[in-house]
């Protein structure tokens, strides 16, 4: 099953992290959430069973 694992700001925010994470060795991908007018949310989605290693590799390099 696939859980949210972090909020991106913005299309390039969300590839970004996602391209981080991929050169860790982590299977995610990002979904489109909502535009408010101003932002666009984008969810950050993983594996149940790897979410909490992935935010803790997101917290080590301050993106959490």
């Amino acid at each position: 099953m696939w859980t949210t694992i972090h909020m991106a700001t913005g299309k390039d925010e969300a590839e970004q992290i996602k391209n981080i994470l991929k050169n860790e060795g982590f299977l995610v991908k990002s979904n489109f959430v909502l535009d408010d007018g101003e932002d666009e949310l984008y969810e950050i989605l993983a594996p149940e069973f790897e979410a909490e290693e992935i935010r803790e590799v997101l917290r080590e390099l301050n993106i959490f």
